[in-house]
């Protein structure tokens, strides 16, 4: 059955079809995209960890379904997913908080 929603889970297998006006870029695109997510000084699971806690800061439904499953294929548990994404919202948090900084010197500059 398909939903209403703006975002369609059968879209998320049709990212590919991005490429489809500009197979060149894509490919690019697709090549770097593996390279980053190849075994390097970091883990398959830590870079799916990462992916997962990047997904939620940039809201991305289609990539919290898929790091959400490539996490799990790559040995995390719950706790571990959850964590990470306690780890974004911290920072997402913080970023938002900091920025309380401009506030006050703005304060500052009006003579408050």
């Amino acid at each position: 059955m398909e939903s209403d929603h703006y975002y369609r889970d059968a879209d998320l297998a049709r990212f590919g079809d991005i490429g489809k006006g500009a197979p060149e870029l894509w490919e690019k695109f697709r090549a770097w995209y593996d390279a980053v997510f190849a075994e390097g000084a970091l883990s398959a699971r830590e870079k799916a960890l990462i992916a997962l806690a990047v997904s939620h800061s940039v809201q991305c439904p289609y990539c919290i379904d898929a790091y959400t499953t490539a996490c799990l294929e790559q040995g995390s548990n719950e706790e571990q997913m959850t964590e990470a994404v306690h780890v974004a919202a911290a920072i997402r948090g913080g970023a938002s908080l900091v920025h309380g900084v401009q506030m006050r010197n703005h304060l500052e500059r009006l003579g408050m």
